[in-house]
Formats: structure tokens, C-alpha cells, sequence
């Protein structure tokens, strides 16, 4: 005998394991997604942490050298004051002129 048209050929399978299976699935490539995302973020990280130290580098290197100028031009000052006090006058009151004028505009 034959029987209803219910029947199905071949293995048949749940419709909650089928669901359970695409819901693995998708919670297997989320982690995926979630483990790259952290990786490029901690990429990320390392990044701008060599860019601030190699920053804060620079930030030093600079301060010594200015604070090697400011000591040149301290010492050159006061060797022109002692040596040429008329000229450094005219010069100080020359460029206290121009930043004057700098200021204003």
C-alpha cells in the first residue's frame, strides 16, 4: 500500500536542529568577526602608542635643544652687551619696534 503524500524521500530532519545549526553558525562567525575586530583594534592600539612615544621623544629632543639655544643666546647677549652696548640697544628696541607692530595687525 501506498501511503500519503506526507512522506518524504531521503533523511528528513528536525526543524529545531536546522534552526540550532544556523544559530551555531552565526555565533561562530560572530565570534570570528568579533576576534578580528579586537585584533585590528589592538593593532590599532599598539600604533598610536608608538606614535606617542616616538612624539614624546621628539617633544624632549626639542626642549633640549631649545633650552641649548636659549643658553647660546644668553651667552651672546651678554657678550654683545659687554662688548657693544649702543648696538644691542638699537637692536632690542628695533625688533621690540617690529614685534610691536606684529602685535597690533
Amino acid at each position: 500500500m501506498a501511503q500519503s503524500g506526507n512522506m518524504q524521500t531521503g533523511t528528513s530532519r528536525d526543524p529545531n536542529s536546522a534552526l540550532h545549526d544556523v544559530k551555531e553558525k552565526g555565533v561562530e562567525q560572530f565570534n570570528k568577526m568579533a576576534d578580528k575586530a579586537t585584533d585590528q583594534f589592538n593593532q590599532v592600539a599598539s600604533s598610536v602608542e608608538n606614535v606617542a612615544h616616538r612624539v614624546a621623544d621628539q617633544g624632549r629632543e626639542a626642549s633640549e635643544r631649545m633650552q641649548e639655544v636659549a643658553g647660546n643666546m644668553q651667552t651672546a647677549l651678554n657678550r654683545s652687551m659687554r662688548d657693544q652696548p649702543m648696538a644691542t640697544l638699537a637692536v632690542a628696541a628695533a625688533v621690540g619696534f617690529v614685534l610691536g607692530a606684529l602685535w597690533k595687525s
